[in-house]
């Protein structure tokens, strides 16, 4: 991470990101948040999201895209949590009773809405945009394969999950947000993620290749910003 940081010259926040700024056509990104931090394996912010987009052959989403899902519309400050799992689950958390017991009944609920019932939602995605654009940092990777995509995602997921792990390795903190979510694999693994959080990490076979073998050798293709 701290290789990848030098090389794209800082990490970015998604509240001061557009599309006009030179992103890869694909990737896998990090993100960090604020006051959490490794406290076993080094220094520095500790990631709590690994994502990645288009793992199927027919989707055509870039990386752009995939992230704007997440931050959010720039004209009311909104968004659609039902278009990003991401912001679903940082939603669930800020209704928590901590965060004033404010609970939106249609959150998380089908696959679309209407427009009434989006409009009811507005604050609440207000606040997720807020969230994500101001309080998680994020890096990102340019990996053009999509089998690549889905074997580095896969693989970092499982190396920083505390998820059944005999020894928790940077653990979120006690404040962290993440705590108040209603899904015990958030709690449990201190990630933004529920796909192959609740299974660590293997060793590969001694000589073969491993995912981070891989991601070293991507992070070192790409060009330094100036």
């Amino acid at each position: 991470m701290e290789s990848l940081e030098s090389i794209l010259g800082g990490k970015r926040k998604l509240a001061n990101c557009d599309g006009r700024m030179s992103w890869p056509n694909k990737g896998i990104y990090f993100f960090f948040e604020a006051c959490e931090n490794r406290d076993h394996s080094g220094q520095g912010m500790r990631v709590v999201r690994v994502g990645t987009h288009a793992i199927t052959e027919t989707s055509r989403t870039t990386l752009w895209k995939r992230l704007y899902q997440h931050k959010g519309n720039s004209t009311n400050g909104g968004g659609n949590h039902r278009g990003s799992i991401f912001r679903l689950l940082v939603g669930e958390a800020l209704q928590r009773p901590r965060n004033g017991g404010r609970i939106c009944q249609s959150w998380a609920i089908g696959s679309s809405a209407a427009a009434n019932i989006r409009q009811g939602e507005l604050v609440f995605e207000q606040e997720v945009s807020q969230y994500l654009g101001t309080n998680m940092p994020f890096l990102w990777v340019n990996v053009p394969c999509r089998h690549q995509r889905q074997e580095i995602e896969a693989y970092c997921i499982r190396l920083l999950t505390n998820s059944g792990a005999p020894e928790r390795l940077d653990p979120p903190s006690e404040n962290w947000l993440g705590g108040m979510s209603p899904r015990a694999i958030i709690r449990a693994s201190g990630l933004w993620n529920q796909n192959h959080a609740d299974r660590n990490w293997t060793e590969p076979p001694v000589g073969q290749p491993t995912p981070v073998d891989l991601f070293t050798e991507l992070i070192q293709r790409m060009p330094r910003k100036p």
